[in-house]
């Protein structure tokens, strides 16, 4: 066993230095022969997939953990360990989270780091997606159920340093998954619900979380998040609001504290839904549940909207030129 462990930490270390070391190293000559003198910037390894509960799996992981750290201090490493609800026994960069359930439970899970230790490894939600009788092929219901859950970790960005939907794509002629985000074929191809879902978060990056609150008596049925983004040209305090409910909810935005006022030209409301939640998308109608967005001539600090049932609203309120905070 010994030996197994000491060739498979070799063959570690050997793939490491074919992706990342000099032109002139052992096997990072070999890549160079193949075509590509430049090293790949490989940041971040995982040790292990979904291996937590597995007896010999922290010590083994050790020996991974520091054979690579010695070699290659600067990789992130990434423990299969979660994290989010106590601390790791054992060193890591980042944990892995993973999660595949029906809609319901996802839509639940919306505040699952909200609680999350602040110090210590940060997440990496590397495969996320709800999946059963909820999914389909790729359904509006697990969109929004998706939705609702990266706004908790929008939210909880301080703890959440990554997040990726699994599988991204699926050869329709070979499903072995369901669902994805992208199916095609040998010529042509379509984005889910999820897909065009994930669109709207895209701003994410980068961007400025502000606190939010709900006050409904619907609040159990929906999952908001706040956020100032940029484009080339403008700034825009953008608020999604997932309605996971079968009603319409009629709501007040308020915004307070804003440095810079709202501008009713090129503000625009962006709603995902369609007419059932298990509606999908297809080779035939690609574009049956897609976002569409509408000029919002009403936007200012306070403004009234109304949420369709099972939708995702995105509200982008363009900011003018920021106000003066003091006298000068």
């Amino acid at each position: 066993m010994e030996l197994l462990l000491s060739s498979a930490l070799q063959d570690i270390l050997d793939s490491l230095e074919f992706a990342r070391g000099s032109a002139e190293s052992t096997w990072g000559s070999v890549r160079a022969a193949m075509g590509h003198p430049e090293p790949f910037p490989v940041k971040y390894v995982a040790i292990g997939n979904e291996d937590c509960g597995k007896e010999n799996y922290r010590g083994n992981y050790l020996k991974f953990y520091n054979a690579i750290r010695e070699a290659y201090p600067d990789i992130q490493m990434i423990s299969n360990c979660d994290g989010s609800s106590g601390p790791l026994d054992h060193p890591a960069d980042l944990y892995d989270f993973h999660v595949y359930t029906g809609s319901r439970a996802l839509f639940s899970m919306k505040n699952t780091f909200d609680n999350t230790s602040r110090s210590g490894p940060k997440a990496f939600v590397s495969e996320y997606a709800v999946t059963g009788n909820d999914a389909g092929r790729g359904s509006l219901l697990a969109s929004l159920a998706e939705a609702a859950f990266l706004t908790g970790l929008e939210k909880n960005s301080d703890v959440v340093h990554m997040a990726s939907y699994a599988p991204l794509f699926i050869n329709d002629n070979d499903r072995t998954w369901n669902p994805d985000a992208i199916v095609f074929n040998s010529w042509q191809q379509y984005g889910t619900p999820s897909y065009w879902m994930q669109k709207l978060f895209r701003e994410s990056s980068g961007a400025t979380i502000h606190p939010i609150s709900l006050s409904s008596s619907c609040s159990g049925s929906l999952a908001a998040s706040a956020i100032t983004w940029h484009d080339d040209d403008n700034s825009f305090l953008r608020v999604k609001i997932v309605n996971f409910g079968p009603d319409a909810v009629s709501l007040t935005i308020s915004a307070t504290g804003l440095q810079s006022s709202i501008n009713a030209l090129g503000s625009t409301a962006t709603v995902l839904t369609s007419g059932s939640v298990m509606d999908e998308n297809s080779f035939a109608n690609p574009n049956k549940v897609v976002p569409v967005t509408i000029e919002l001539r009403n936007a200012s600090e306070e403004m009234e909207v109304t949420l369709p049932p099972h939708s995702l609203s995105a509200f982008d309120l363009a900011l003018a030129q920021s106000r003066l905070v003091a006298e000068m």
